[in-house]
């Protein structure tokens, strides 16, 4: 019997791994952005010194492994595992990083919840006894994913007043099963969820529904409000996925608005940026997480929040034979202290 269960989607780690360092590294634009100051690094160029979009986004991939890494006091030679994902086709910014950085890797592919999917996986290895020490891992470039989801940059297409920027960032957190917290404690993994969507453009409305049914579970099946946690933040859901998820969970018994926010609104200020709905892409939960989130835990100004990172399953191959858009929600408790652990 899986003792750990609480239910269809919910686990309860009976020795929750701590987050014991996080490195983030974002673009030009993000470093415009009301985050700034949190981030570790912030690029000039979105080239990062090389000579495509897409090796760029692979070293900043790379780059965020081997800082966070540092960060710990660790070694590469210390890490058990990389877990990591992009949205790139056959997720190349992540295996040619990890080519170079020659660590065992389990390549994962969530599309934008990769961050929470990595996590998920690294503490369940972690309370399994399989691990000690896992690096977690994602990212996700705007001109890399323009190009291979929308339209080249080229063209100056005009993009509609729904549609999201994908973020330029990398995240990397460093899972330990020592340390001092802050810790996961639950994880609830998302079903795929389709209500239709179809619009490349809108996928804060295709991946809201997703978002409120692993929210919804995650409560039910914890028995905890909204109101447990300081923070419920979403992925990349940005301000057409929230307010979406509102009204759905709404429905639910659930009104989560009070203590609840969104990655993608989050790291632009749309007004001044021109982001439209806001940031997207496997760096925008990413860089937030590792950077804004994990500092503010560290501070103590956030205690215990509920992340859930959210994923559009769709390719170009799928979007050009008409294919609605599956998406997926994963969520991952994270508490600064828990009972018994000091």
């Amino acid at each position: 019997m899986a003792s750990k269960r609480l239910g269809k989607q919910t686990i309860k780690l009976a020795v929750p791994p701590s987050i014991i360092s996080a490195y983030t590294i974002v673009g030009p634009k993000e470093g415009e952005g009301p985050l700034a100051e949190y981030f570790d690094s912030i690029l000039k160029d979105d080239y990062f010194g090389e000579d495509s979009w897409e090796k760029a986004e692979s070293k900043m991939l790379r780059e965020a492994v081997k800082n966070a890494i540092k960060l710990s006091g660790k070694n590469d030679s210390d890490i058990d595992y990389l877990l990591a994902g992009d949205l790139l086709n056959q997720i190349i910014s992540s295996s040619f990083a990890a080519r170079e950085l020659q660590i065992p890797f389990l390549g994962l592919y969530g599309a934008c919840s990769t961050m929470a999917e990595s996590l998920s996986v690294g503490s369940m290895l972690i309370d399994g006894g399989y691990a000690d020490t896992i690096v977690c891992v994602t990212s996700s470039h705007f001109s890399s994913a323009e190009r291979q989801y929308r339209f080249p940059l080229e063209q100056g297409v005009q993009r509609p007043p729904y549609a999201q920027w994908t973020v330029t960032g990398s995240g990397a957190s460093v899972l330990s099963a020592a340390g001092k917290g802050p810790y996961i404690t639950y994880i609830t993994t998302g079903k795929v969820i389709d209500f239709g969507i179809k619009d490349g453009n809108n996928m804060g409305a295709a991946m809201a529904p997703a978002a409120a049914d692993t929210i919804s579970a995650h409560l039910k099946e914890t028995g905890r409000s909204p109101g447990y946690y300081d923070l419920i933040v979403t992925g990349d859901l940005a301000t057409v996925g929230r307010e979406i998820t509102i009204d759905l969970l709404k429905k639910e018994g659930y009104y989560i608005e009070p203590v609840y926010n969104d990655c993608g609104i989050m790291i632009f200020d749309g007004k001044k940026q021109d982001t439209h709905s806001g940031g997207s892409g496997c760096g925008c939960s990413a860089s937030v997480l590792n950077g804004y989130l994990y500092k503010e835990m560290q501070k103590g100004n956030l205690n215990k929040i509920l992340f859930i990172a959210t994923g559009a399953l769709l390719s170009p191959i799928s979007a050009w034979q008409g294919e609605s858009i599956p998406s997926i929600a994963h969520a991952i408790a994270i508490e600064r202290t828990i009972q018994g652990v000091s």
